[in-house]
């Protein structure tokens, strides 16, 4: 009988990223509605990753899997996906649960195929019904949201970052070493390079503050105007679709339904109107700032604060005021 409910942890070069933390908390919930299930992590990476298990326990983890092989390091689809395939048949969890990250949407869409399951995808909330899980999803670019139910084990579900909290509630975690069952000749994918971003900043789908620039930002050479903006409170900088389509930004920087779909806690869009891909990508911020010069743009009925006016007038404006408040 499927039991337990499981997570998927993400680490990049030696650090658990910040949705690890989201699931274990998150799975720890579910596990509690459902008695008190043990909550299981699978962890996955070269030599030296077991070291990062003891934090998977500060957030309600029972037990942590480990694997441990050269050919999990960096991450390829091919090899994560068949260790972490193999662990969960070994042991037959009734719920298993993924980030809907970058990483986490890759390696999800071949693991339901290899466990012959279904899924629920960015779901923005999770709970237990009737001993079965249902998730929360939004749909139609967020016009609507709908409730899913997996009628196969295990049940899976991949989380939107930055939705669910990490809430610390310490377990005594057991560490289990397993092996990856990975043969290098069946391994496709080999990494030759990786290219970093070379400002180091972090990531949109983990930011905390994002500042985004549109159309209205009127050329490349503009956008230093909400760089220092972001620069001073600590935030991303993000763009519509309309500014990287014309060159201004990296592909990278792209907020929306073809782009990253970010759930900050403060969101300000400058100078961008508000079609419906792009309000797909951010309306599960928590607040959301919108400066724009036209009244009727549509941005300014997701938004919980509208300003009217010219961006170029209003960002230096409350560049200087928030440089006042943290001096």
């Amino acid at each position: 009988m499927s039991k337990g409910v499981w997570f998927v942890a993400e680490q990049r070069e030696g650090a658990l990223r910040k949705i690890s933390f989201e699931l274990a908390s998150t799975a720890r919930k579910l596990a509690d509605a459902l008695g008190g299930e043990e909550v299981c992590a699978v962890l996955l990476g070269g030599a030296g990753v077991e070291s990062l298990a003891s934090q998977l326990g500060k957030y309600g983890t029972d037990k942590v899997f480990v694997a441990e092989n050269a050919l999990l390091e960096p991450y390829t689809t091919d090899a994560h996906a068949t260790a972490a395939a193999k662990v969960v048949k070994e042991h037959d969890p009734a719920i298993l649960l993924l980030g809907a990250s970058v990483q986490g949407k890759d390696l999800s869409g071949r693991l339901v195929g290899k466990l012959a399951t279904g899924m629920a995808t960015d779901c923005t909330e999770v709970k237990i019904a009737e001993g079965r899980l249902l998730a929360v999803r939004p749909m139609y670019a967020g016009k609507c949201y709908g409730e899913v139910a997996i009628a196969s084990n295990p049940q899976m579900a991949s989380l939107r970052p930055n939705v669910f909290p990490a809430i610390e509630n310490a377990k005594a975690c057991q560490v289990v070493k397993i092996d990856a069952g990975l043969d290098p000749g069946k391994v496709r994918t080999k990494v030759l390079e990786v290219q970093k971003d070379a400002a180091g900043k972090v990531d949109l789908t983990e930011a905390n503050i994002i500042v985004s620039g549109g159309r209205g930002m009127k050329g490349p050479e503009n956008y230093v105007v909400i760089e220092e903006l972001a620069g001073v409170l600590g935030a991303t900088v993000g763009a519509s679709r309309a500014a990287v389509d014309a060159g201004w930004r990296p592909q990278s920087d792209q907020v929306g339904q073809t782009g990253k779909v970010v759930s900050p806690n403060l969101y300000i869009a400058c100078g961008i109107s508000g079609a419906i891909q792009h309000l797909a990508g951010m309306s599960s911020s928590k607040y959301i700032v919108a400066i724009n010069k036209d009244p009727e743009a549509p941005i300014f009925q997701k938004a919980d604060y509208g300003i009217v006016d010219d961006l170029f007038k209003v960002v230096p404006e409350l560049t200087k005021e928030v440089k006042k408040l943290l001096a």
